[in-house]
């Protein structure tokens, strides 16, 4: 029996943090109140520009709109809906710019 490649398994456990493999690429994935979160930044690793990538991603007003959505979700009550409704507004206009930490600070957000 052959042994699995990197693309196949899993690489590390430790606590609610797993550490899998795919196409040669580490992603982390934390288990929290028995569900999984996948780390796209580790995912856009695999991708040259990655940090371009995930700036674009939060330019999108569909992502800000299904990111608003998510932490009514799993974050109310602590969802600061003012200044996500601010941050929706301005994702229309060509100069807007999101960073995870001006969302994280402006809605009081769990995490992305």
């Amino acid at each position: 029996m052959r042994p699995k490649s990197v693309n196949e398994r899993k690489i590390e456990a430790v606590n609610n943090k797993t550490i899998i493999g795919v196409k040669d690429t580490k992603i982390t994935v934390l288990a929290h109140n028995q569900d999984d979160y996948i780390s796209l930044t580790d995912m856009a690793k695999g991708f040259d520009g990655s940090l371009a990538l995930i700036e674009q991603w939060l330019r999108n007003k569909d992502t800000i709109e299904f990111l608003g959505i998510w932490e009514r979700i799993n974050n109310s009550p602590a969802f600061n809906s003012i200044e996500f409704e601010g941050i929706k507004n301005e994702a229309e206009t060509n100069r807007f710019y999101l960073s995870a930490k001006k969302w994280i600070e402006a809605t009081n957000k769990i995490r992305i």
